[in-house]
């Protein structure tokens, strides 16, 4: 099974040709059926070969697919001091874009 480690958002995935991941939000223009392109590889194995980047491979590329786009469950956050009646509540959603690894090349 191929699979490969790609980094987007300040984070690492790693993914398989057929798998639906959440990765922070991409940009505002994007649509839901729209083509995505990682240029960030940082390893590819495709069963017999590993390809290990430093820190990136050259050329290599995930292809994926936009699946949904949505924001996550809320988050409270509370700031509490006690004794002196100080609490502040905030909540906050974070956006995300679930996208289906169509290749990896």
């Amino acid at each position: 099974m191929e699979s490969a480690v790609i980094k987007t958002g300040g984070k690492q995935y790693i993914v398989s040709k057929g798998d639906v991941v959440s990765v922070e939000k991409l940009s505002d223009e994007q649509k839901t059926g729209d083509q995505i392109i990682f240029d960030e590889v940082l390893f590819v194995d495709d069963g017999s070969k590993t390809n290990i980047g430093t820190p990136n491979i050259s050329g290599a590329k995930v292809e994926g697919t936009v699946v949904e786009i949505g924001r996550a469950k809320k988050i409270d956050v509370v700031k509490y001091k006690s004794k002196s009646r100080y609490l502040k509540r905030r909540g906050h959603r974070q956006p995300y874009v679930q996208v289906r690894i169509d290749a990896i090349a």
